[in-house]
């Protein structure tokens, strides 16, 4: 508790994204645009959804879920970051650090299991068509989503409850543009030896078990869907899949290099480049992959506009 008293009145050093000179206002700009699009493509992705009867089915559901987490994961990391531009200042509180981290591990770790339920209703709706009302019901999506949520919320407030004791000593500076365990490590002044094989241990429970799952799921669907015989259902499956696995690829890959590389191999200017995969480029490209490759939402759309 001494430690707690000492650390948690002093504020961190955030080193940033913006570090290339004469393009920082340039960069500063497309981030801020980035932000903008990516928070207006998720609300209206959920507006819609909740709007329009016709995507009151649990894949819809569970969509909107994602779009949700979308728009709060990248909400927890780019207003900070511009905001400590626009000030000239580069801190953050202990306790913003401590909040932050809490976040971003709570949505990653929802949005990671969310897309593995996500690929377990395309292989219901596709291979089991038939028993996809009771295997998919209101009921059981409902709890999937309460799943997600609270396993998510309680791991990330256990490593943050953990890690937040631990002495920080030396130097303040995180090298990245928010707080994150992996960036936050080098500041702990103990052997972390045996915590990073439970943060490994996480990343492996909830990241790559729930890939390994979609490409399982995936793998039986492609089956299935080369059976058909009619060519307008194999393109709609197809297409439906395709633009699963692009997102769950993107955000599964780019987070499972930052959370199961050992401590001494993390570069901090790799971890900002993946960093900007998975909570800005994935954000923003979630309601775009889903809408425009997506009927059912282009009709909705129209039918909003008139």
């Amino acid at each position: 508790m001494k430690i707690r008293n000492q650390t948690s009145g002093t504020d961190f050093m955030l080193v940033g994204l913006f570090q290339y000179g004469s393009m920082n206002g340039f960069l500063f700009a497309a981030i801020v645009f980035l932000f903008l699009v990516a928070v207006l493509g998720n609300i209206t992705l959920v507006h819609l959804i909740r709007l329009d009867s016709r995507l009151h089915s649990p894949m819809y559901l569970l969509l909107s879920q994602l779009s949700f987490i979308d728009m709060m994961h990248i909400s927890n990391t780019v207003p900070k970051m511009t905001t400590n531009f626009l000030m000239n200042t580069k801190t953050i509180t202990f306790l913003g650090c401590e909040i932050q981290t809490f976040m971003f591990q709570s949505l990653g770790g929802c949005e990671a299991i969310l897309l593995g339920f996500m690929s377990y209703d395309r292989y219901v709706a596709i291979c089991h068509p038939l028993r996809y009302p009771v295997l998919m019901s209101k009921k059981i999506c409902c709890s999937l989503i309460m799943c997600a949520w609270s396993s998510s919320a309680v791991n990330s407030l256990l490593h943050t409850l953990y890690f937040f004791q631990l002495p920080f000593c030396g130097s303040r500076i995180i090298n990245h543009f928010f707080c994150e365990v992996p960036s936050l490590l080098p500041l702990v002044c103990q052997d972390t030896s045996q915590y990073e094989y439970t943060v490994l241990l996480t990343g492996l429970v909830f990241l790559l078990l729930p890939f390994l799952a979609i490409l399982v799921s995936y793998a039986q669907v492609l089956t299935v869907v080369f059976q058909m015989s009619l060519g307008k259902g194999r393109t709609k499956a197809l297409s439906t899949c395709s633009s699963h696995l692009i997102v769950a690829s993107l955000f599964y890959i780019t987070n499972l290099c930052t959370y199961t590389q050992p401590h001494s191999l993390h570069e901090p200017a790799q971890d900002k480049m993946l960093a900007v995969f998975y909570t800005i480029v994935t954000p923003l490209l979630n309601p775009f992959i889903y809408s425009l490759r997506n009927k059912d939402v282009l009709a909705a759309l129209r039918r909003l506009l008139g």
